[in-house]
């Protein structure tokens, strides 16, 4: 069973950069951290290159993977690597794996549009799995799937929930070509309250950045843009909030 006890390590420093979107994309390779995390990429078998163990953990608890994957590390190592208030010293390599776009539709999707805040698009990435979706589409300016703190919100998800990385333009032409309506999210004059909706079993619905909204081309080619309407002195709802009140509902 290898050590590694120094912060200088090589192999040390590559594993910080998997923090960073270029260090992934170069790598291929991403970080999970905490016991439910790596947990759930074992029972999904998800093929884990390391595991890095902090040493200040019991026997019982290194033995329970797989020894000739397993790299100790010392506790200063796991304060380094780890990205929470309170590290529980476990970690995992994985590869990336890139879900095939499906050819035929059969569910709803998820469509995100420069959705930045990483709590709310692993919330969203949760809520549609659970609302039964097909999937989840990351468009442009969307925070990275494999960012820590989305991987935390969504729990294990993405290893059994597929989660797209795409252009928006080519799904909307998908869907469109299915004859698929595609619902858009924005408080305008031609809006419809989405009690008023009665959508078909297969159609995406987007849901556009925190500030701003969805982008204006993209609203142009909408199906139907919806709101939520609101009775209280609330401007307007958190968009992973907006986002499970109408995946339920539609």
């Amino acid at each position: 069973m290898e050590r590694i006890l120094s912060k200088k390590n090589d192999r040390v420093k590559k594993w910080k950069k998997l923090h960073t979107k270029k260090g992934r994309d170069l790598s291929g390779l991403y970080l999970i951290e905490g016991f439910h995390l790596i947990a759930e990429a074992m029972e999904h078998d998800i093929s884990i290159q390391e595991f890095l163990i902090s040493e200040r953990l019991n026997d019982e608890t290194i033995e329970q993977y797989p020894q000739e994957k397993v790299v100790i590390i010392s506790k200063e190592i796991a304060d380094y690597l780890s990205d929470t208030e309170s590290p529980q010293g476990v970690f995992a390599v994985i590869e990336k794996e890139i879900p095939v776009k499906p050819t035929s539709f059969t569910k709803p999707y998820l469509l995100l549009d420069n959705v930045q805040d990483p709590g709310n698009v692993g919330t969203m990435i949760r809520t549609a799995d659970a609302a039964g979706y097909g999937g989840v589409v990351l468009g442009k300016g969307t925070v990275d799937l494999y960012n820590s703190k989305v991987l935390r919100s969504t729990q294990g998800g993405h290893f059994h929930f597929p989660v797209y990385e795409d252009d928006l333009f080519k799904w909307f032409t998908d869907f469109k070509s299915n004859g698929f309506p595609i619902y858009g999210t924005e408080l305008n004059e031609d809006a419809a309250s989405y009690r008023e909706i009665k959508a078909p079993e297969v159609y995406g619905l987007v849901m556009g950045n925190e500030g701003k909204g969805m982008d204006k081309e993209l609203l142009k080619q909408t199906t139907k843009n919806l709101y939520i309407p609101i009775t209280g002195q609330a401007e307007s709802l958190n968009v992973a909030v907006a986002a499970g009140i109408l995946m339920f509902s539609l």
